[in-house]
């Protein structure tokens, strides 16, 4: 018990140093690139190809560790990507940083991957869902403090990249010192994209609208503080509150979604969300903008596990792991291409289409889920699941553990085979 403790602590320490370090690194392109006169519509490409490179990582990272192992994966992606950072202030072209961008992505999610493996196999059946709670509010936290570290030098100059290098590289001690053994990547049941969306229609492409939020957030959020006149150290605080935000909101809005119709619940989320984004339109004042990027963040964020939490409503237990890299996917699609969609909005609509846009965008969630909620009966809250808080960043690997850390699987989801397919046909012939 003690080994597993000191190896599960040991990998959050190395995540929660991962996330500091890509926190930070974030924030400081897109103020770099804006004050290296790059425009609203590139800055926002640069952000977008950072998810693209996320996605083509935590798809091609296990096939690379069962090529050449763990040790030597997660080795090779933190050099990789500690060099990556460093050269953003050596050459200044966004031709090239989005080459740079499209790399660090690749490896961050490389890393994700490769710990998170080794996070789940650490953990046993009672101390899987605490310890993907701490994992979640270790990572967020870690996140929310990479955005107070752009206080402590000028981002014009290289010392902040440094400081990241150094983050990125210090995350290699714990995992390489780890005496867990490497962990194997399990098979699980095939689910193809188009049966888990007849399964799950809200829960996929709610998928794709958290994706197209928060990687608009995550990529725009900097650039819209600067925009609305915001000193380095009032918009590292407003990032900050973001994440801040989503750990505090998560659990709340998790157990609501276990007593009522989880639809329900989305609807009045997103709707929410959408209102926090207008009333920010409305607010002239630090301390309004300040509530506001909060309450967003503590709203918009956890729509993420409510949607994987409604999918696996759907799903039987082996299915749910199948499905966890069609969700990443579906996410990532959405996170690669808000930052790009956010940023079309702030160049024709200055920095009102930042909200503008996040407020479109959690209107059509809660009109999708407004129209889902007529087309097919609620689960009964005796046969939902738990839902699980998760990051944002999550990858297929922690969406597996969620699955299994929800435990107690509802009886609709341990049925034979023939009386799943019998259930499954009965529920799509509903109106």
């Amino acid at each position: 018990m003690s080994t597993r403790a000191g190896a599960a602590g040991a990998l959050l320490l190395s995540m929660g140093l991962l996330m500091m370090g890509n926190g930070l690194q974030g924030s400081l392109i897109a103020l770099r690139a804006s004050l290296e006169g790059f425009s609203t519509q590139v800055a926002g490409l640069l952000m977008s190809v950072y998810f693209m490179g996320f996605l083509a990582g935590s798809t091609l990272t296990p096939r690379m560790v069962a090529r050449v192992g763990h040790v030597r994966v997660f080795a090779a992606l933190a050099s990789l990507a500690s060099s990556a950072v460093v050269l953003h202030p050596l050459f200044i072209d966004p031709w090239l940083w989005c080459g740079l961008r499209l790399v660090s992505g690749f490896c961050i999610a490389g890393l994700f991957v490769v710990a998170e493996s080794w996070l789940n196999d650490v953990a046993s059946n009672a101390t899987r869902g605490c310890l993907l709670s701490l994992y979640m509010v270790v990572t967020m936290a870690a996140m929310a403090g990479g955005q107070m570290l752009l206080k402590l030098a000028d981002p014009g100059r290289f010392d902040l990249f440094i400081l990241i290098t150094v983050l990125v590289s210090l995350a290699l001690l714990p995992v390489l010192l780890s005496v867990s053994p490497a962990p194997a990547f399990a098979a699980s049941e095939h689910l193809n994209l188009r049966a888990l969306y007849r399964r799950s229609p809200l829960g996929l492409l709610g998928c794709v609208g958290t994706g197209l939020s928060t990687g608009a957030v995550m990529g725009m959020g900097v650039i819209y503080a600067e925009q609305i006149g915001l000193g380095l150290d009032d918009i590292a605080l407003y990032m900050g509150l973001v994440y801040v935000g989503s750990v505090a909101l998560q659990w709340p809005i998790g157990r609501l979604s276990d007593a009522f119709d989880r639809r329900r619940v989305i609807l009045l989320v997103s709707g929410l969300s959408a209102a926090m984004a207008l009333l920010a339109l409305a607010s002239t004042g630090l301390s309004a903008q300040l509530a506001v990027a909060f309450l967003f963040g503590g709203l918009s964020f956890p729509l993420y596990s409510l949607c994987v939490a409604h999918t696996n409503d759907a799903l039987t237990p082996r299915q749910m792991v199948a499905a966890s890299s069609h969700l990443v996917l579906a996410f990532g699609v959405g996170a690669a291409l808000g930052p790009s969609l956010a940023a079309a909005c702030m160049g024709r609509l200055g920095a009102d289409g930042f909200y503008l846009y996040l407020a479109a965008v959690h209107l059509l969630i809660g009109l999708f889920t407004l129209y889902r909620m007529t087309r097919r009966r609620p689960v009964p809250l005796d046969e939902q699941g738990t839902c699980v808080p998760l990051a944002s960043a999550a990858s297929q690997v922690v969406l597996a553990m969620a699955q299994e850390a929800a435990g107690g699987q509802p009886a609709a989801q341990q049925e034979t085979p023939a009386a799943a397919g019998q259930a499954e046909a009965t529920r799509q012939a509903q109106p």
